[in-house]
Formats: C-alpha cells, sequence, structure tokens
C-alpha cells in the first residue's frame, strides 16, 4: 500500500479531492468560475469552516449579506453558520481552491505535530 496519493488535475469547473486522493480530514476542492459566472446557491455549513484560496482572477464573496473583493494571492476563512456565496468579476474568471475542515479540530500543525 502506497503511503501517498497523487493526481493532475486539469481546467475542470469543480474537482472535489475528497475521493481522488483518499482524503480523511479534509475536503478540498480545486474550482474555476467563468468570468460573469456564480456559485448558483448560498448555502453554510453544520460544522466546516471554509478556506478559500484565489489562485488567478477576481470576483467577490457575499458573507452573510457583506461584500468582500477577491484577487490573486488572497486567502479567505469563513466560519461555518455564516451564508456564503462567490461569483467571478464580469469581465475576469476566479479560480480557487477550497478547503473545508470542522471548526475547532485541530490539535497540531507543523512543528507541534512533525516527528523528526
Amino acid at each position: 500500500m502506497n503511503s501517498f496519493d497523487k493526481i493532475s488535475v486539469g481546467g475542470e469547473a469543480r474537482t472535489e479531492l475528497h475521493d481522488l486522493l483518499n482524503l480523511t480530514g479534509a475536503e478540498i476542492s480545486v474550482n474555476v468560475l467563468p468570468a460573469g459566472a456564480g456559485v448558483p446557491f448560498v448555502h453554510s455549513h453544520r460544522q466546516n469552516e471554509e478556506i478559500y484560496f484565489v489562485t488567478e482572477g477576481e470576483g467577490k464573496a457575499v458573507i452573510d449579506g457583506e461584500q468582500t473583493d477577491l484577487k490573486a494571492g488572497d486567502w479567505l476563512r469563513v466560519s461555518p453558520s455564516a451564508k456564503r456565496q462567490l461569483s467571478a468579476a464580469p469581465d475576469n474568471a476566479l479560480k480557487y481552491i477550497c478547503i473545508q475542515v470542522k471548526a475547532n479540530s485541530l490539535e497540531g500543525y507543523t512543528m507541534s505535530d512533525a516527528v523528526v
């Protein structure tokens, strides 16, 4: 059995990595919204916070009715209960990675969890 999984992601509108990488502690998706397009629904979560990383383009997020602009290089964390919806700018696609993890579940990180 391999101790790692590796895949390549193309230009699909949405690729969920949970099953493809056999993830056990997070859900990660790679997303592309064409210029002028948006996620077609407003949503929240029961337990999972979401962390968004904008890799290319521009757009906006509306979170609990408050708008924040997004551009390449931005990171955004959204609490589970917040209602959110993302959209691309009218003239620019928005490409982003979304990481979902259970809120308040982090018990160790980098140096505190590393075994040397």
